[in-house]
């Protein structure tokens, strides 16, 4: 099978990272979940739930991952700083500062699951974080760790 011959799954997941299936919510999360799981994006851009060998592709209005909260943790030791990034598949992760960037609309995105997907702040994230961004001669970057992270 060719990536022009994978089918549709009927799935769709808004810009808010909600999940829908031929219009209705999805709300059984233990499926969502592993569909989550069993993500992927192949090489034209396209989200591809690959399962047991069937594969389907997903309409996405933005990115399938959304964070949705974000956590300011200080370190144990000094430098040891870092930003928990709580996503839309029920997982938390560190923040990799230097993956942050804004896109259209002035929405702010970042790279997650080890630089794997792009993933969407949504509205309660984005100034959760934006509380810690500082600007300098109209460049805004996010300072960690006696590092200046520039948000491209």
């Amino acid at each position: 099978m060719t990536e022009n011959d994978i089918p549709p799954c009927l799935i769709y997941i808004d810009k808010e990272g909600r999940w829908y299936h031929r219009g209705a919510e999805m709300i059984h999360r233990e499926f969502i979940r592993l569909f989550y799981n069993n993500i992927e994006l192949d090489s034209s851009g396209r989200y591809v739930i690959d399962w047991k060998g069937q594969r389907c592709y997903v309409e996405v209005e933005d990115t399938a991952f959304v964070v949705r909260s974000v956590l300011f943790k200080e370190g144990e030791q000094p430098g040891n700083a870092q930003f928990i990034l709580y996503l839309s598949d029920d997982t938390q992760e560190e923040l990799m500062p230097d993956t942050l960037y804004v896109g259209q609309d002035n929405v702010l995105y970042c790279s997650v699951k080890n630089h794997t997907f792009p993933a969407r702040f949504n509205r309660a994230a984005y100034y959760q974080l934006a509380a810690y961004v500082e600007e300098e001669n109209g460049t805004y970057y996010l300072p960690l760790n006696g590092r200046k992270n520039k948000i491209a």
